[in-house]
């Protein structure tokens, strides 16, 4: 079935469809003396849960409305500085006019208004985990240390990990479009102090791209009031090396435009210190490495939403970060003994200084249009991005060679200049047609394409003299385009909830290395089906079972075959011959009390690619080189729990019991490991003092002995407290973190195989203490994205009549 039959059917099936109603909720703000209150905030509640499903200010005169809202029952909020709030309840089953809403000036001044204090909240749905975060002490770093204390989030030697596998970040439903390691460098430069909260989406959708096996999406802070408000922030780390970071952030809505504008600064030392054994065939290495991290960043997230009518939104934004200083030095001393009589080699030590300096920038910009139409209530968005990246690094390597005697030998030297310039561009359209009040369809399609050239120069140093090495000099081009499309269907109801979805992609792949003359193609189409099923057995249980098929493609970087020499006998090289990743997994569990999930999963990987350390026992090199596996089997049982153990004191906590099987082909030899491993997250987050200005979250995750790729890696306890004090009535905020309190995240990874026996012991620069403030100023007295009603709001609304 070719792409083309594939829209035809979707877009036949989508026109046989019975189109939908939607209504419109219209009124009036008025004060006590019958005057029309203009820019009041009026938000639409979901009665059921309190979500806002949407939000708007009255007008000139007072005035306001919403169109296109689905039958259902609502909640709706109404307030302006200096009145009291007034709640509503609405039964939408027709347009409506509601009767002039009165407000009653209050009896407080601003300055006496009490200050809305936040603790995290977790939520377990069906397909994903919703992580709130916002004004909490959690919200006062950057977004990675968000994500670091996000249940069932790891974040180890830059790279984020979820159930075993690396999630694909979102911003706002808007894929970021950078490896592993970049999008870590891109979160670290950005602050958290407009995240609202995170989703760790276990099961997305088929409009996800079908490399979006895991998914975390990272929601940031829109105004819902009219009127302009900021920030001004700044915070001292003190680690192994001290690090700073400052910025802004800046909201500014009025009735058709909404924008906000943040800018972060950070100036950092990194300190790593690595312990490494390699034991060849008739020596073994031991390796004292220290490396140093210097770099400056510049991070800028803006977005723009404008209202162009009432069906019609256009939306801009962007997330960029420039390093124009990034300098990594590492020193590297080993010492070679002999397990032979006759040793390899003349020396017994040799000490290595590989000084790299970097320039970079990452600049990613999205455009989106979205259309409402009036018939049906059915949306037309259209998305296109762009990422340009670009780094150029040069480098220098001085080794200094010893006998068994310390007697100096000889030196070596070299030095290299790589260049990669990088382009990506997709563009999608989507179409979603409400079907009744409970169902809708979903189709779309995408174009992506990604264009990479890499070039890398080494040059020998032989006294004053620099002779071109043309083995380690190459270029490489690497084109890759993605055709996708894409059809999903969901309804809900009051017992059975359902999102089937199945989405189609051709990719279509080319690297070419110039060296050799060598070119790698792929060509292939694949299928990801998608279902998510749920029963609601009670009020207080629900069943739910999810299955979906995804992709994990290797990153451009992974094939590059360029070879970067971290010493004479370590090197990082690419793999031109990687295949993709074929991910099958189902879950099925229970909730009960809205508070405890209980559930197990099975997860298959087919090809799963990892980073492993391949000895050469003839040369003593070692080679650090992405490979395919056979697959990776893991499956176990998770528990997910929310306990309020006390009115000030609540507990979230994650436990997973689980298995994990890598097998693969190492030299025509099978190779196979396996383990039982536990992973536990346990935050509490407790309030102090009468008024709750002061918060404190207290996060412990546990990491038992584990394998990754045929590497064994040794438990972990990671402990982080963060304390957040609001002040200056509500304008200002002083926060502290203390990451790593039991100074138990160092680690060990062994590799033992075959011929292959090596070890490394990272001690990470992970310990430390944070200070900021955070000034708050503009329109600070409107709460912005607030998504449940407290207690006391309840209690008044059902005092309405």
């Amino acid at each position: 079935m070719t792409l083309k039959n594939f829209f035809t059917a979707i877009l036949l099936f989508g026109a046989s469809l019975i189109y939908s109603q939607s209504y419109s909720i219209q009124g009036e703000i008025k004060d006590e003396s019958d005057q029309g209150v203009a820019y009041a905030n009026i938000l639409l509640l979901r009665a059921q849960d309190s979500t806002i499903v949407n939000g708007t200010t009255s007008d000139d005169s007072g005035a306001f409305r919403f169109n296109d809202i689905s039958q259902n029952n609502y909640i709706l909020k109404t307030s302006f500085i200096g009145y009291e709030t007034v709640y509503s309840a609405i039964e939408l089953s027709a347009d409506i006019v509601l009767d002039p809403i009165v407000l009653i000036e209050s009896t407080e001044s601003l300055s006496e208004v009490s200050i809305t204090v936040k603790k995290p909240t977790f939520k377990r749905e069906s397909d994903r985990l919703i992580f709130n975060v916002e004004n909490t002490s959690l919200s006062e770093g950057n977004m990675i240390d968000v994500l670091r204390s996000t249940p069932s989030v790891l974040i180890l030697n830059n790279t984020i990990s979820v159930n075993n596998a690396t999630p694909v970040v979102y911003i706002n439903d808007r894929k970021v479009n950078l490896s592993s390691s970049e999008v870590v460098q891109l979160l670290e430069g950005t602050s958290a102090s407009n995240i609202k909260s995170v989703e760790v989406i276990t099961n997305p959708s088929a409009r996800y791209d079908a490399d979006s096996g895991i998914v975390l999406n990272i929601k940031m802070s829109k105004n819902l009031v009219t009127g302009y408000s900021g920030s001004l922030f700044s915070n001292y780390t003190q680690g192994v090396f001290p690090k700073v970071s400052l910025g802004s952030s800046n909201f500014f809505k009025t009735k058709k435009l909404d924008l906000y504008v943040n800018y972060s600064y950070g100036d950092r030392k990194i300190d790593r210190v690595n312990r490494e054994m390699v034991t060849y065939q008739n020596e073994r290495y031991d390796s004292d490495v220290d490396r140093n991290t210097w770099s400056e960043t510049h991070t800028v997230n803006l977005g723009l939403d404008y209202e162009i009518n009432a069906n019609n939104r256009l939306s801009i934004s962007s997330n960029m970060l420039f390093l124009p200083y990034f300098k990594y030095r590492t020193k590297n001393n080993t010492n070679v003994t002999a397990l032979t009589p006759i040793p390899s080699n003349s020396f017994s030590r040799f000490f290595s200084d590989n000084l790299a300096k970097d320039l970079k920038h990452n600049l990613g910009f999205d455009v989106d249009y979205e259309h409402t139409f009036k018939a049906d209530s059915s949306k037309l968005r259209l998305n296109a991005h762009v990422t340009t990246y670009d780094y150029r690094r040069k480098q220098r390597v001085d080794s200094d060679y010893f006998d068994s005697n310390d007697n100096f030998i000889e030196s070596r030297a070299f030095r290299s200049r790589s260049d990669q310039a990088t382009e990506i561009f997709t563009s999608q359209i989507d179409y979603k047609l409400p079907i009744g009040s409970n169902s809708a369809l979903e189709l779309g399609g995408k174009l992506g394409q990604v264009r990479t050239n890499s070039t890398i120069v080494q040059y020998n140093i032989m006294g004053n003299q620099e002779v071109q090495n043309d083995e380690n000099t190459d270029d490489f081009d690497y084109q890759e385009d993605v055709y996708a499309g894409y059809v999903n269907f969901e309804k809900n109801g009051e017992k059975w909830n359902f999102n089937v979805g199945v989405r189609a992609e051709q990719t279509q792949i080319e690297g070419v290395s110039m060296s050799n003359s060598v070119t790698n193609t792929q060509d292939y189409l694949e299928w990801f089906p998608n279902t998510s099923i749920s029963y609601n057995v009670s009020n207080k249980a629900n069943l739910f079972v999810n299955y979906n098929r995804s992709i994990s493609r290797p990153d451009y970087s992974d094939l590059n075959p360029f070879k970067f020499f971290l010493n004479d006998n370590t090197i990082v090289t690419g793999n031109p011959g990687l295949q993709p990743i074929f991910i099958d997994y189902l879950d099925l569990g229970v909730t009960f009390n809205n508070n405890f999930t209980l559930q197990v999963y099975y997860k298959k990987s087919e090809g799963n690619i990892f980073e492993l350390p391949i000895q050469d026992n003839d040369e003593n090199e070692i080679f650090y080189t992405p490979f395919n596996l056979a697959s990776t089997i893991d499956y176990g049982i998770d528990f997910f729990g929310n306990i309020n153990i006390l009115d000030r004191w609540s507990m979230f906590v994650i436990t997973s019991f689980y298995y994990t099987k890598d097998e693969g082909t190492v030299d025509n030899s099978l190779v196979e490991k396996d383990i039982w491993a536990n992973y536990s997250d346990v935050t509490n987050s407790i309030s102090f003092l009468k008024d709750n200005s002061l918060t404190a979250n207290f996060v412990i995750t546990y990491i038992s002995a584990n394998i990754q790729g045929f590497q064994k890696v040794d438990s972990r306890l990671l402990t982080d407290l963060s304390l957040r004090k609001t002040m200056l009535k509500g304008k200002g905020i002083l926060s502290l973190s203390i990451s790593d309190l039991l100074n138990d995240h160092d680690f060990f990874v062994r590799t033992k195989f075959l011929d292959q026996n090596s070890s490394v012991f990272s001690n990470l620069d992970n310990r430390y203490v944070r200070v900021g403030f955070r000034y708050r100023f503009g329109n600070t007295g409107l709460s912005t994205n607030e998504k449940t009603l407290s207690k006391e709001e309840r209690d008044r609304l059902g005092n309405k009549h």
